[in-house]
């Protein structure tokens, strides 16, 4: 391996890992773009009651394949337009067709 061979992977091996996210798909409108929403868990500060926030990504989705109501793994990436940071990694789990 060259110098520069080694540092590239030196680096890619040091990089922080990519955050990940599992959603459930709720828009798929867009040209290779789906939206997600992810819902975590919190606990209020004062009643201790629990609740339930979400959060819309647009996510990257390069071959159409995900469909409203699929959930997916997500992770984040490098800026691909205006609103995505993140990318469909996989499919979990497809609503049963009736």
């Amino acid at each position: 391996m060259s110098e520069s061979e080694e540092t590239t992977v030196e680096s890619v091996a040091s990089r922080a890992s990519r955050k990940t996210r599992q959603g459930t798909v709720v828009g798929d409108r867009g040209d290779k773009t789906v939206v997600v929403r992810v819902d975590r868990r919190i606990q209020h500060p004062l009643y201790s009651k629990a609740m339930i926030r979400s959060k819309r990504y647009h996510v990257h989705d390069a071959e159409n394949e995900y469909r409203v109501g699929d959930v997916v793994r997500i992770e984040e990436t490098r800026p691909l337009s205006k609103l995505k940071r993140w990318r469909v990694i996989e499919l979990i789990a497809r609503p049963d067709q009736a």
